[in-house]
């Protein structure tokens, strides 16, 4: 494998790219979604498992690691790719938007942030290059600049200070980043909703020549029409040679839009927070097994699915076990929710290298409007 961090566009249809990211520790075929592994687990799922479904990447969070059990420990440990046993690539957030939104005592100044834990109330201050030290602590092979990321509806004024600052602290942690062959520091486009701020922290960005982009500040309260309008505004404006990420999205729906606008990188929470609470996602829509229509069903979630998770298991066992509260039920469903994700990134994939993914694309959007089959 290279030793270099490099992006290539495979194949294009309309503005939808597959593309493949390669560095030391593997490749990353894109469009890729990234599981989410907040404190070094993703949660209910062993970590071959997330690999078998096609993962090739994760997601940490500088944000809980730094406060448990400490960036320095997973340091002395081997870092992050040794303590959690994945040895392929993982991207860190920078913590700015937990930051914002976990702790409630906090004070944003130009040097940083300040806040107070929301486990034990413990004092810390999170800088642009703290950020960027913590990252390379865990090893990570993609690094988050640090970001302020303000939640939709906002002030225009809140927003556009919030997108200054963000673009003073990207400079700061391209700095502290420095050159670390076969990794990447990821500058965060802000803005909020407004299209002027968008290009204006887009351009920025570009001018300081790093190796991906991500879109952040999106997927927080706004529709989904305002969302999808500032992919259309921002996309352009940045570099067609290096990844765009955009952070904290989301649903299958979201995906399919947004790649038809030219996004690469994809991260949520919700395929494995939705398993932890009986909802499976599937190509026939969203399944609720709360629901008492399941009790007494022998049919699995899907019978064409290639995951045992879909396809070995009856909906009464799937609803018995989350109406139990059995931890085998969170399992289950997280598993058959990130082989759904992954096979939905597969599928887009390969339609974009044939050439049919806004066909393709509408016929998965049909399936889900059919719905789930019919009762027994």
């Amino acid at each position: 494998m290279t030793k270099a961090f490099t992006f290539k566009v495979l194949a294009t249809d309309g503005k939808a790219r597959r593309g493949s990211i390669t560095m030391p520790r593997g490749e990353i075929r894109t469009p890729a979604f990234m599981p989410v592994g907040t404190g070094g687990t993703v949660k209910t799922m062993y970590m071959d498992q997330v690999r078998s479904v096609g993962s090739d990447i994760i997601l940490g969070n500088t944000y809980h690691l730094m406060l448990r059990p400490g960036a320095e420990r997973v340091a002395r440990l081997g870092g992050l790719h040794e303590f959690a046993r994945w040895p392929h690539p993982i991207l860190t957030d920078s913590g700015g938007f937990q930051v914002m939104s976990l702790s409630k005592l906090r004070k944003l100044t130009e040097n940083g942030v300040t806040f107070r834990s929301h486990i034990d109330g413990a004092a810390y201050e999170m800088s642009p290059e703290r950020s960027i030290e913590i990252q390379g602590l865990l090893d990570s092979d993609i690094q988050m600049q640090l970001d302020e990321c303000t939640a939709l509806p906002a002030m225009e004024k809140e927003i556009e200070r919030a997108m200054e600052l963000s673009l003073r602290w990207a400079e700061r942690c391209k700095t502290a980043f420095g050159d670390q062959p076969g990794k990447a520091m990821f500058g965060i486009v802000q803005g909020g909703d407004i299209p002027a701020f968008r290009l204006r922290s887009g351009q920025a960005l570009k001018a300081m020549g790093l190796k991906g982009y991500a879109i952040g500040g999106l997927a927080v309260g706004e529709p989904q029409a305002v969302m999808l309008e500032m992919l259309d505004i921002t996309c352009p404006e940045l570099p067609a040679d290096r990844p765009r990420y955009l952070m904290g999205v989301g649903t299958p729906d979201d995906i399919l839009k947004s790649v038809a606008r030219g996004i690469d990188m994809f991260d949520c929470v919700m395929p494995t927070r939705a398993g932890r609470h009986g909802l499976a996602y599937t190509r026939r829509g969203k399944v609720n097994l709360r629901n008492a229509r399941h009790a007494d069903d022998p049919r699995p979630l899907d019978e064409q699915s290639d995951w045992p998770a879909a396809r070995d298991y009856s909906r009464a066992y799937l609803h018995h076990l989350v109406r139990s509260q059995e931890a085998l039920g969170a399992m289950l469903l997280t598993w058959n929710n990130l082989s759904y994700y992954q096979k939905l990134m597969q599928d887009i994939r390969a339609a974009i290298e044939a050439g049919a993914f806004e066909a393709r694309a509408a016929e998965i959007s049909e399936g889900w409007a059919r719905g789930d089959i019919p009762v027994m």
